[in-house]
């Protein structure tokens, strides 16, 4: 890694806590949710690709209102004053954004009507209006409402007797106006109708139906066309879609609370109906309909937003599905496994006494960890075995491999954050099943959530006890180790085993803080390992030395460790950040930051790992951490740092994590001084795009794909990998079966053996308004990370 830094000019003192030095945490957030758009604009990107993109931008925004725009209401009416750097009130803050989300969404629109239904109509897939039904498919359409449609919807006429009902946050409804007496002598007029989320909000119509290519229908447009059908004998005069966003964070008094499943689960229950937030409706509802509808819910004119199209666009994920277009879409995954386990043979221990392994997903599988607990679940000699699950998934092997230690008589503990945001009830049904295997179950620490990634596998050897140890940036949740950019380290080392033994004490016990010898913790010395670090830095640059700073993570707010890069920079120490979302620093202000860089890089995969490079006089100090520079990962959650020693990893992390990142010139995007992002374009160079170049790099092997022919002989790698996609393919056949829309025995020509390739990250939805694949830490959602973990 090259550095370059600038010669600092202006040597005037300045206030390094002046509020013009920090950008608004909301305002940056916004921000990142445009660059996810322009993934939506960007022809380079597959079509369909596109369209998830736009999905996602939709679905981050949807999370933005229920967690950060929802906190500064009610800061706002109960009078606490917003006390952030950048020196903002609350009221300001509301404002600045209500213009931004407008605009954003105005966008979000425009790109979807304008740029990509058309642009999927030339591929042959067409979003049909109700005008452009065919007489035949109107037929088809009108009987599938019938039989489908109409038995599950229930209109509530409002009059005295039947209030305007409970609307259930992120649901379609609509708000109809009828004409008439109905069969008791009632004119209200008005009638709400909710449409049950069990109904799926895209419909592809038959083939023999479409005239070319695959025709899809929207339930709303659906709905709108026979809406009479549920108002028999009335005269429907209007009909209009609207969505209310609610207020979804969930608070619970720990420490008054004796059982926290308990009182989270008697929260979780109320989730979907707290205070509104925002409104949607579609931008041909009167003014006095939708004035109607902001009383209702107690919203101001600036919370409607008024939207040209579906008033959920999360639910066009649908055509991304249902879409058999290959070629519109990302290329299959192939990923890597490592050559140190490819040549270690079957059994992972062994491999792991040899050598510490890095894994770097979702380019390495993550197969490795998944075979490391299968092994320890059923080897004789493992006496315990301890983890850590922040998001784990609903149907995780890593959970059925920690249920088989159980019931095999291993001690198996698992500290499981309960209060991983809107993963509460997957995580509640985790602990769950774990304790009913007979695991030991505890939740963390009162008042601080258990972020940290952590796995510790004890094994008796001969006369002695080793402890085998997995620590990571992401989640131990495989579908999102093939969608995001995480790293792991597995490994045997005894001063790192014993670390990881002394956290695990702390989380489920009782005792002072122990002394650990390699891995930083917070909320303890984590932030000070970073001000310290970049302090040094600062004194070698001050002493004519080298200094060199590289840092890559999700989001940096900490007010301390800013002002510590800006009194590096001021030193002359050449620093890079890749900060994916939010950015509260402000890069190339003249005496302050000229010797800053930060760029965000937003592509196929979300940016998830965090890494720490620092030059240290020439003993370059490589760290790997599951926390963010952020206020509450440093202060209010359980957090690790651990470090790279073995040179050829650190190394591998620096070669692959970092360089390729800062030399990025297709999916970068630059941050200025003024707050805004600034795309790089290749110009007259080579484009080169980071996770372009890994995939290239790391994934793609020459030749035909490995095939696995009955009988053959195969590697544990080989078979791990193979195992790892049947299971996936075999967990989406059982939801297809649960939702009861397996599809039928494929044609006898279609069979074929299984080749040695994984397929991409799926989107998933759980027939709510879910977030797309899954969502990283604190609700962190694919590319569009909108809880920037």
């Amino acid at each position: 890694m090259k550095d370059a830094p600038k010669t600092m000019l202006d040597t005037t003192a300045r206030d390094l806590r002046d509020p013009a030095l920090y950008i608004n945490r909301e305002l940056s957030q916004l921000e990142f949710n445009a660059r996810v758009l322009e993934q939506a604009k960007d022809p380079a990107m597959p079509l369909l690709e596109r369209l998830r993109f736009l999905t996602i931008c939709s679905t981050n925004l949807d999370e933005f209102f229920e967690i950060r725009v929802s906190g500064l209401k009610q800061q706002h009416t109960l009078g606490v004053p917003r006390a952030e750097p950048d020196g903002m009130s609350t009221a300001e803050t509301l404002a600045r954004i209500g213009a931004a989300a407008h605009a954003l969404v105005d966008e979000q629109y425009r790109v979807m009507n304008d740029v990509l239904l058309p642009a999927l109509e030339a591929q042959g897939l067409r979003l049909l209006k109700r005008a452009e039904w065919t007489a035949r498919q109107q037929r088809w359409i009108k009987r599938y409402f019938m039989s489908e449609v109409l038995p599950v919807l229930t209109p509530v006429g409002l009059d005295p007797a039947h209030p305007f009902p409970r609307i259930l946050n992120k649901s379609l409804n609509f708000v109809v106006s009828v004409e008439g007496e109905d069969a008791y002598q009632r004119t209200s007029g008005v009638a709400v109708v909710q449409v049950p989320r069990s109904l799926p909000r895209l419909t592809a119509l038959p083939r023999k139906l479409s005239a070319a290519g695959q025709d899809f229908v929207l339930l709303s447009s659906i709905i709108h066309a026979h809406i009479g059908e549920a108002f028999p004998g009335m005269s429907v005069t209007g009909c209009y879609q609207f969505r209310v966003t609610r207020n979804s964070d969930l608070w619970v008094d720990e420490e008054e609370s004796g059982d926290l499943m308990r009182a989270l689960k008697g929260e979780l229950a109320d989730r979907n109906y707290g205070d509104a937030v925002r409104l949607e409706v579609a931008d041909t509802c009167p003014e006095e309909m939708s004035n109607f509808l902001l009383s209702t819910f107690n919203l101001e004119p600036g919370d409607l937003y008024r939207v040209h199209g579906p008033v959920n666009l999360h639910r066009m994920i649908a055509m991304y599905e249902l879409a058999p277009r290959a070629e519109l879409k990302f290329p299959v995954l192939q990923q890597r496994i490592s050559r140190r386990i490819e040549q270690g043979g079957q059994d992972m221990f062994e491999v792991l006494r040899k050598g510490d392994v890095l894994l770097h997903h979702p380019f390495d599988s993550f197969g490795p960890v998944v075979e490391l607990l299968r092994q320890a679940a059923a080897d004789p000699t493992v006496l315990a075995i301890k983890q850590t699950l922040y998001r784990a998934g609903a149907d995780s092997p890593l959970v059925d491999a920690l249920i088989d230690a159980a019931r095999n008589g291993k001690e198996v503990t698992a500290v499981i954050e309960l209060r991983a945001r809107f993963d509460e009830a997957a995580n509640i049904n985790l602990a769950t099943r774990l304790q009913k295997a007979g695991a030991n179950v505890v939740y963390g620490i009162v008042g601080y959530k258990a972020h940290t990634k952590m796995l510790m596998i004890v094994r008796r050897e001969q006369r002695r006890l080793r402890r085998y140890v997995h620590l990571g940036t992401g989640n131990y949740h495989v579908r999102t180790t093939r969608g995001y950019t995480d790293l792991g380290l597995l490994t045997c080392s005894r001063e790192i085993g014993e670390d990881v033994h002394r956290l695990f004490m702390q989380l489920t016990g009782l005792g002072r803080v122990m002394r650990l010898r390699r891995v930083v913790q917070s909320p303890f010395s984590l932030h000070k390992l970073i001000v310290d670090s970049i302090e040094n830095e600062a004194r070698n640059a001050r002493a004519g030395k080298k200094a060199r700073i590289v840092a890559k993570m999700n989001a940096l707010t900490e007010p301390q460790i800013i002002q510590a890069l800006y009194q590096a920079s001021q030193a002359g120490v050449s620093i890079d950040l890749i900060v994916r979302g939010v950015c509260c620093l402000r890069p190339g202000v003249p005496g302050v930051s000229d010797n800053i860089r930060v760029r965000s890089i937003v592509g196929r995969f979300l940016e998830h790992s965090r890494v720490f490079v620092f030059h240290n006089g020439g003993d370059e100090q490589v760290w790997l951490a599951s926390a963010d520079w952020m206020q509450r990962n440093l202060f209010r959650r359980v957090e690790t740092c651990f470090p790279i020693e073995e040179r050829r990893l650190a190394q591998r992390v620096i070669s692959e994590a970092l360089e390729p990142y800062l030399s990025d010139n297709a999916q970068a995007w630059i941050l200025g001084a003024d707050g805004k992002y600034k795309r790089v374009k290749p110009g007259a160079g080579a484009r080169r795009a980071a996770q372009e170049v890994l995939l290239e790099r790391l994934c793609d092997a020459p030749g035909a794909p490995v095939v696995l022919e009955e009988g053959a002989p195969s590697t544990p790698a080989q078979r791990m990998a193979v195992t790892e996609a049947i299971e996936d393919k075999l967990r989406r056949a059982k939801r297809k079966r649960d939702k009861g829309d397996a599809p039928g025995p494929a044609p006898r020509q279609r069979r074929r053996r299984s080749h040695l390739v994984l397929e991409p990250l799926r989107p998933e939805s759980d027939g709510a308004d879910a977030p797309l694949e899954g969502r990283g830490d604190d609700g962190a959602r694919a590319t569009g990370d909108s809880g920037v973990n």
